[in-house]
């Protein structure tokens, strides 16, 4: 399970990168989005390790901190860029 909240939780950082080179603001947000769904994912495992008790309660608390703040700007960025995006359309 460990290995699980190293996988998801480095694929947020890796799609947060690779948006920065993207080719649109959709391809922007594409992979912003593609981050908010690992960031989902690494909650859910800190959940499970903290319920079998393979971390502690304060681990855990400073990690779903952590990754609750990050699903929070990620949310906020993609709220303004498709704001973004349809202003652009009209």
């Amino acid at each position: 399970m460990s290995r699980q909240v190293l996988k998801s939780g480095t694929s947020i950082g890796a799609n947060v990168r690779e948006s920065r080179n993207a080719q649109s603001i959709s391809d922007f947000i594409s992979k912003l989005e593609i981050a908010l769904k690992e960031s989902d994912e690494t909650e859910y495992w800190l959940e499970i390790l903290h319920e079998t008790k393979y971390i502690s309660d304060d681990e855990f608390d400073s990690m779903i901190k952590d990754n609750k703040e990050l699903t929070a700007m990620l949310v906020s960025i993609v709220k303004s860029s498709k704001k973004k995006r349809d202003s652009e359309k009209k």
